[in-house]
């Protein structure tokens, strides 16, 4: 098992949504918090929230789709608070914007926070683990990531990148014989203020997913080394309908309502 208790767990995007509760979750296992995230007075108040209740925490403002802030940043994590043993690569943006209503730098900062980001934290905090033989790497990518979503053109991209990221990661983890685990989590829509106005047409085979039961899973997910973990446990079939001919896919993606459920988005 991963343990957290008495462990340095960094998440990024810690301010607010699943990190926040991510990080209240693991603070009272007994975790040593590093988080990261642009919202300086979210992260304080996180931080007094944790501390309130006797937890340890520290905080960073480091915006993670920049390498120049991330590599500085870690350095000064080794400094202040020692060795990261779970990281979780939480942060993420969303436009909800059919492709050609997304502008440029939209599309860029998309991949750069959900995708890019992945590999200036884990280039700075894998060697680490490695000489130390243990550690854990967690990719928050989504369902979004196996199936691909109208008016998430760009979001899809960079989480089906994430997906793949962490199973390569993986790859290379096993044949290097290295002692550090790896968990990848999909899940469908969350009821976070990121995904406000999303819809799911049959919610009682696809429900938009509780935030707090999915902090709960995610950290269950770490504890017992899951290497994947997806949320409801409908995502999985994703894979068997891939069997079918591409038209008759389409056709099932949208009569479940896939492809309206981000009709009425309004997002953070």
């Amino acid at each position: 098992m991963s343990e957290v208790a008495g462990r340095n767990v960094l998440i990024t995007g810690a301010a607010s949504g699943i990190g926040r509760l991510m990080a209240l979750k693991a603070a009272a296992k007994g975790a040593s918090l590093v988080l990261w995230d642009i919202d300086e007075a979210g992260l304080a108040k996180l931080v007094a929230e944790i501390r309130a209740n006797r937890g340890k925490a520290f905080s960073y403002r480091c915006d993670v789709s920049r390498h120049q802030d991330v590599y500085p940043v870690a350095e000064q994590v080794r400094t202040d608070v020692g060795m990261v043993d779970v990281l979780i690569n939480n942060a993420g943006v969303i436009s909800g914007k059919p492709l050609l209503e997304c502008s440029d730098e939209q599309i860029r900062r998309t991949m750069d926070v959900n995708t890019m980001a992945h590999f200036w934290t884990v280039r700075a905090f894998l060697p680490d683990m490695i000489r130390a033989s243990r550690g854990h790497i967690v990719t928050i990518a989504s369902a979004g990531g196996i199936i691909g979503v109208s008016r998430m053109v760009d979001y899809c991209a960079s989480k089906f990148a994430a997906f793949g990221f962490d199973e390569a990661l993986r790859m290379e983890i096993r044949k290097n014989r290295w002692r550090v685990k790896t968990t990848v989590v999909c899940p469908f829509y969350i009821n976070t203020g990121m995904f406000a106005g999303v819809r799911s047409r049959f919610p009682w085979l696809l429900p938009i997913l509780d935030e707090d039961l999915v902090a709960d899973l995610i950290l269950q997910a770490i504890q017992l080394n899951k290497k994947r973990l997806l949320m409801p446990l409908t995502v999985y079939s994703v894979w068997l309908l891939r069997l079918l001919p591409v038209g008759l896919f389409d056709w099932i993606a949208t009569f479940l309502g896939l492809n309206a459920s981000m009709d009425d988005f309004r997002g953070r």
